[in-house]
């Protein structure tokens, strides 16, 4: 007596179409954002305000500075001490750049201080 045959089929797939087949997924599931990642966003977006808004003093004082070079050196005759003027107060925004970083860095650490703190102590326990 013959055994009878299942209708059934079973394929799996190798391990490295199983990872391709979990990567493309991950694509496409939501991704909850876990601690540590949150914290080490929070970390990074402390100084980036400060950063941003020294970079742009910086760059209009180096500006201003350099216009008002080019009035002592281009129209020496009639820009000589408007230039003279206009170069220091290039000057001083510039030396005012890496101040407002600070300040700014501060308030943000301020800010942040806390949610960074009940992260890291969930994350150490």
């Amino acid at each position: 007596m013959a055994q009878p045959e299942k209708d059934s089929f079973s394929y799996s797939y190798s391990a490295k179409e199983q990872e391709e087949i979990k990567e493309i997924r991950a694509k496409y599931v939501p991704k909850e954002e876990d601690k540590l990642e949150r914290l080490r966003r929070l970390d990074a977006g402390v100084t980036r305000k400060g950063t941003i808004a020294a970079l742009t003093l910086g760059i209009a004082a180096t500006l201003v500075f350099g216009f008002g070079m080019c009035c002592v050196l281009v129209w020496a005759d009639r820009w000589f001490i408007p230039g003279v003027v206009i170069g220091i107060l290039g000057i001083v925004g510039a030396v005012l750049a890496y101040p407002l970083y600070v300040h700014i860095t501060k308030k943000e650490r301020a800010r942040v201080s806390g949610e960074i703190l009940r992260l890291t102590q969930e994350l150490l326990k």
